[in-house]
């Protein structure tokens, strides 16, 4: 097979793997060698750094002929598709000639489970030895660590690659066992555990020894397939709360499940991507990670999905009304994080601003506060914006109204929700 026919059979495989980004890698100018990655801010596969530019890499499957039997996948055993598999020459040729040409700066490389997990994880390995000790290749490459390999092939991959990402895929174990009966949780949160333990070793080194070889910087990722169970979004969160908590993951990432194989246990084939459900619990997984909410905070069993029509920190705030109006003048940045409108920038330029004097409502907009959510959950100087009239029946109206302007019901009502 044709190099270039094998890299379009296995770049379109790996298009469904959403777990991709090169944030916190640090590889500067080295002599010698070629490629870096400038930042630590980087993103990957048509994301943005934090100069606003855009960093793509070569997405691509080592090969898509897989021994696991994963319902959900389209490179499953028993699925009918075409079949390729690079050799690790053959991937490091192409990575570096494409760098080269300046396609990309780094690589994303994932696989089938060719044989086994450990034999996948060598020919993995000898790809990465040959790009960075060949070709002296010094650009980022997120590698994905495949479940049930020997810890001491992790090892090696982690000390090659600049990210590790084992994706735990499917929410619940009974998920798991119903539709991917190859793999097991224990597997999966193996190299998790590892990986955490062994990032915290490499830091303790680095400052022990200026010079000690570094494993996996960039830290590790993971990846959960939405809509593929019936898993709500309770589960879903509280898994991922989990993960950050007990493995210091730097990212989880949601792929709403596009029905590209058809099985009695998976959604039928004309069923659209729940790419809304995906989007919400995006916007949750950035509470979590910034805002300091935890799950149980955002969603309960009497409540265990978002509301599709407005985002989960209006949501939030709905349900906790007795927590507003937040003076902006006097609350402490936790409390301001939790006004709808309010973000991490906007907020940390409050606290700055009002040291200089009392802010007052239009100053607000100025400060980056997006004012059509916040203006129903703050004061300035004991004082909400000047007209504004509304009721709790309405609130929720002008909230989905401000999020989708071209919604009715937007109308002010001619009560005051917090007094008068």
């Amino acid at each position: 097979m044709e190099l270039l026919e094998k890299l379009t059979i296995l770049s379109d495989a790996a298009k469904y793997d959403a777990a991709c980004t090169s944030s916190g890698a640090r590889r500067g100018y080295k002599e010698g060698f070629i490629g870096n990655t400038s930042t630590s801010a980087m993103g990957c596969c048509h994301s943005f750094s934090a100069d606003g530019r855009c960093v793509t890499l070569l997405k691509v499957l080592l090969s898509n002929q897989c021994v696991y039997d994963c319902k959900y996948c389209v490179n499953r055993r028993s699925n009918d598709t075409p079949r390729a598999a690079f050799t690790p020459e053959e991937l490091a040729e192409l990575t570096i000639g494409f760098y080269r040409r300046n396609y990309i700066e780094g690589l994303f490389l994932s696989s089938g489970v060719l044989r086994n997990p450990d034999h996948t994880m060598e020919l993995m390995i000898r790809a990465l030895q040959i790009l960075r000790e060949t070709y002296r290749f010094n650009g980022y490459i997120h590698a994905k660590a495949i479940p049930g390999a020997a810890p001491e092939l992790v090892e090696r991959l982690g000390l090659l690659a600049d990210r590790l990402s084992v994706n735990i895929e499917l929410p619940s174990e009974a998920g798991l066992k119903s539709l991917a009966p190859d793999k097991t949780k224990g597997a999966i949160l193996a190299p998790m555990r590892q990986i955490q333990t062994r990032g915290v070793q490499c830091k303790e080194e680095l400052v022990k020894y200026r010079h000690a070889p570094k494993f996996a910087p960039a830290g590790q990722s993971t990846q959960l397939i939405v809509g593929a169970t019936a898993d709500s979004d309770l589960r879903i969160l509280r898994l991922t709360q989990g993960l950050y908590d007990r493995y210091r993951l730097k990212r989880v990432f949601f792929s709403a499940y596009v029905p590209v194989v058809a099985h009695s246990l998976l959604p039928s084939r004309d069923t659209k991507p729940p790419l809304l459900r995906e989007h919400r619990l995006y916007q949750a997984d950035w509470l979590l990670r910034f805002y300091g909410f935890r799950a149980e905070e955002l969603l309960d069993e009497g409540t265990p999905d978002f509301n599709p029509l407005v985002d989960p920190k209006c949501s939030w705030a709905l349900a906790h009304l007795e927590f507003f109006p937040v003076e902006v003048n006097t609350a402490d940045y936790e409390a301001l994080l939790r006004v709808p409108g309010v973000g991490v920038v906007s907020a940390k330029r409050i606290l700055v601003s009002r040291r200089a004097g009392t802010l007052r409502t239009e100053d607000l907009r100025k400060l980056g506060v997006v004012m059509k959510r916040a203006q129903y959950f703050l004061t300035c100087r004991g004082q909400m914006s000047e007209g504004l009239r509304f009721t709790p029946e309405s609130l929720l109206r002008n909230l989905i109204a401000a999020e989708q302007p071209g919604l009715p019901g937007a109308r002010m009502e001619q009560l005051s929700l917090f007094g008068a």
